[in-house]
């Protein structure tokens, strides 16, 4: 026993150790960050410094010792009102021609053309390179804005942990007799209990019978000797427990679960959807919606579409907020390469525990929630990602009850229906609707925006979600 209390006091106290180091890093990336900010940021068009550059390298290359028209000398002057004028035609047409030239230039120089075109080439350089340095001031500031999400991210996991109660005593017991029932040895466990009431344990355990037990049945049996709600081993976590002593991670279920459905249709004409989505419940307690509609459609839309969906999915997986995770996404886009495809991004997360729903949209029309009270929309325009650099999503929140519905809709079902006030109308629609499961729900969407039109004009997709309460695990072996 007095072994047991040791190691469960180390864990512990590693636990401390670990909230405090994460603490650490979360300042050390604000302060990289704050460095970096000191740096100049992202210019505009071209200076006076390179205008003069190249004058000064055009008259090197061509006017030798001839001081006719002293372009030049006169263009290094305070005030001169020509260099300014000469940057902003060569900007403008993305040339200097004669017409652009002083007249004095014009009637006494024997070489113009010689000279506007090492000019232009010049001008045509200091562009290229103006290009090239904010690109890398870009990437420069997407690197500072990382460091700050991944501060922020560092921070509250450090707040949570040092926040975090250890219940072991609570629950050893109780745990060790349950999985002994099922031929299984704990050495030690931890089990820690957060703010917002959820809980994780970690429990070193080994078979006494020879034989293997999976980790999913295993964390039945942690429920049903804990009570309340369900536990289930993480998905990052071992599977199978043998007759070595391993570590597992189990997590306790929200005391909501989700059912989902979609439907689909592609633009007529077309073989593939440009709708990409996604329904993921791999992060603890939370469910994850996305849906994003790449520019255009067919195969190319499709391949934006999921590029943005998939990046979105791996930030969150990782740890990011819905917001920091859709910043990164329009900073990828927007630093992928010139050629510019936006894609709306619709994000919608779940949390299980508590029941609350938060939407995320970039450019994505509006999401519709069911429940008793009637429809509600939530809505906000707003650009597509991958179009501006300083694009900030918009959050919004909402509680959800038992069996509210969340409808998700691409922006080909609206522009499918009749009228202009085309939101109205499908949240009337909705209203409407006969009550049913998920799956059901997005088919009649579907079939409602399809009737209006014997041909599709655009991709359309229908994600739907219902949440309902979780029913108390069994307590029988805990007898």
């Amino acid at each position: 026993m007095f072994y047991r209390k040791k190691a469960h006091g180390d864990m512990a106290g590693i636990h401390v150790y670990t909230a405090r180091k994460l603490s650490d890093m979360a300042n050390s990336l604000e302060g990289l960050a704050r460095a970096f900010d000191r740096e100049k940021s992202i210019g505009g068009g071209l200076s006076r410094e390179d205008g003069l550059a190249a004058l000064q390298m055009a008259g090197a290359m061509v006017c030798g010792d001839c001081s006719k028209c002293n372009l030049y000398s006169d263009s290094e002057k305070e005030d001169s009102y020509y260099l300014y004028y000469l940057l902003r035609a060569f900007e403008q047409k993305g040339n200097v021609s004669f017409e652009d030239m002083p007249r004095l230039f014009r009637e006494t120089c024997g070489r113009q053309e010689d000279y506007v075109g090492h000019l232009n080439r010049n001008l045509g350089r200091a562009t290229m390179n103006l290009t090239w340095k904010n690109r890398f001031l870009e990437s420069r500031d997407a690197v500072i804005s990382q460091f700050r999400e991944l501060a922020v991210i560092l921070e509250e996991f450090s707040r949570q942990m040092e926040q975090a109660v250890d219940v072991t005593a609570e629950v050893e017991l109780d745990v060790r007799k349950a999985f002994l029932r099922h031929h299984m040895i704990i050495d030690h466990m931890l089990m820690l209990e957060y703010d917002n009431k959820h809980r994780e344990a970690y429990i070193t355990v080994r078979t006494n019978n020879g034989r293997c037990i999976m980790a999913k049945d295993a964390g039945e049996f942690l429920g049903q000797a804990v009570g309340k709600r369900g536990w289930a081993a993480a998905k990052d976590s071992r599977s199978v427990i043998n007759r070595q002593f391993a570590t597992v991670r189990f997590i306790e279920e929200g005391a909501y679960r989700v059912m989902w459905g979609v439907a689909r249709a592609a633009k007529s004409g077309e073989t593939v959807s440009g709708d990409n989505y996604t329904f993921s419940q791999n992060m603890p307690g939370q469910v994850i919606m996305s849906l994003s509609d790449g520019m255009g459609s067919g195969e190319r839309a499709a391949k934006e579409s999921q590029k943005v969906i998939e990046l979105a999915e791996q930030l969150l997986e990782a740890g990011y907020t819905a917001r920091a995770a859709l910043k990164m996404v329009n900073t990828v886009l927007l630093l992928a390469g010139e050629e510019q495809h936006p894609a709306t991004v619709d994000l919608c997360c779940i949390d299980l525990y508590t029941g609350v729903l938060e939407v995320m949209k970039l450019g994505a029309v509006a999401t519709y929630v069911l429940d008793e009270d009637g429809v509600e929309l939530l809505e906000a325009a707003q650009t597509p990602a991958g179009v501006l650099e300083q694009v900030e999503p918009v959050l919004l929140s909402r509680k959800l009850w038992e069996e509210s519905q969340v409808v998700m809709v691409s922006d080909g079902i609206l522009e499918a229906l009749p009228g202009e006030n085309k939101e109205q109308i499908m949240k009337e629609y909705l209203e409407g609707a006969q009550n049913g499961n998920p799956q059901e729900l997005a088919e009649r969407v579907l079939e409602f925006a399809m009737s209006f039109s014997e041909e599709n004009r655009d991709d359309m997709t229908v994600l739907a979600a219902g949440i309902w309460r979780r029913s108390a695990p069994s307590t029988a072996l805990r007898k």
